[in-house]
Parts: C-alpha cells; sequence; structure tokens
C-alpha cells in the first residue's frame, strides 16, 4: 500500500456509507501500546472553523483508556473484503486477545505518534479538541436513551480536528 496526503475536503465517496455500511476502526494509542475497535457511529464536518471528525466510544470499550490517554486517534476505512477483520475488531476486546495478530494488519505510525493500519484504504489522524460523556437529562427523543442505552453506559464523545488525511493510491 502506498500513502498519500490529501486535503480533507478531497475525502472520496459517501460518508454516510463509510461511516454506517462499511464502518471504520478507530484506533488510539502510540506504536508501543494502543488498541482499536470497530465503530459505525461518526461524523464529519466543520465546528469552531475547523475540519473535524467526531467518534463515540462506550467507557468499557478497552479503546476508551487508549483515547482518554491519548491526544492524538486515528480514524481507518477499509475496502470490503477487510470486513471479517473489521469483525474481529469489533467483536473481541484487546485485553484478551491481540487484535493485530488475529488480523495479520500491519500497524503503522503516523508523523504525530498515532497508530492506522497498512490495510486501510483511508486514514484520518485527529487531534483531540473536546470530549464528553453522553448525558441520559439531554436527549430530546426519550426512546433513544431506552433503546439504546439500557444498562446506562453512556458513549463518550470526542471531537477531534482533522490534522491529516492519508489515501492508499495502489
Amino acid at each position: 500500500m502506498a500513502f498519500i496526503e490529501i486535503k480533507p475536503e478531497a475525502i472520496p465517496g459517501n460518508v454516510f456509507d463509510m461511516v454506517g455500511r462499511e464502518w471504520m476502526l478507530i484506533t488510539a494509542g502510540t506504536p508501543d501500546s494502543f488498541n482499536t475497535m470497530t465503530a459505525s457511529w461518526g461524523a464529519l464536518g466543520v465546528l469552531w472553523g475547523r475540519n473535524t471528525a467526531m467518534c463515540f466510544v462506550r467507557p468499557q470499550r478497552y479503546t476508551h483508556e487508549f483515547m482518554e490517554q491519548n491526544e492524538y486517534y486515528t480514524l481507518s476505512f477499509y475496502a470490503e473484503e477487510y470486513r471479517p477483520q473489521l469483525v474481529v475488531c469489533g467483536g473481541t476486546s484487546g485485553r484478551d486477545v491481540d487484535k493485530v495478530e488475529l488480523t495479520n494488519f500491519k500497524a503503522q505510525p503516523t508523523p504525530e505518534g498515532a497508530v492506522y493500519f497498512r490495510e486501510a484504504k483511508l486514514v484520518i489522524v485527529c487531534r483531540k479538541l473536546y470530549d464528553e460523556p453522553f448525558k441520559p437529562e439531554n436527549f430530546r427523543v426519550p426512546d433513544i436513551d431506552g433503546a439504546i442505552y439500557p444498562t446506562h453506559d453512556y458513549h463518550r464523545m470526542y471531537v477531534g480536528e482533522i490534522v491529516r488525511v492519508l489515501i492508499d493510491i495502489e
């Protein structure tokens, strides 16, 4: 795989498909210690005059610890052929198994010290700007709380400034 850097405005594809149907990996940590998880919730846009990406991580996920401890995270998108690996990364915990070993993904460092995988077709590197847990009193549509959070394990929202976008050109 050979990556080039592009501007965030040049990200190809339909963001709704990329996040919600094709899924992505959220990866946080350093090349020496990181974790990754599959996600199908997220957003790209402009906030505070900056290009941003938002992702959401439940506190019981192992990746949450890495998100809390590190300034940068990556969002990586993959071709359909990698769906089995995304299933592994979403269905197992890095506390219990080595996801990189199970998937045969090749971890790569970013200049910022974050981690992505060489198999990705698109990588968005983000610097955390803001994070906050979802609060039950702020749901304006009450059935979301009961349907998505019956055990009250609310996601934490992370807003990151997009500092780098890499796209595979092979």
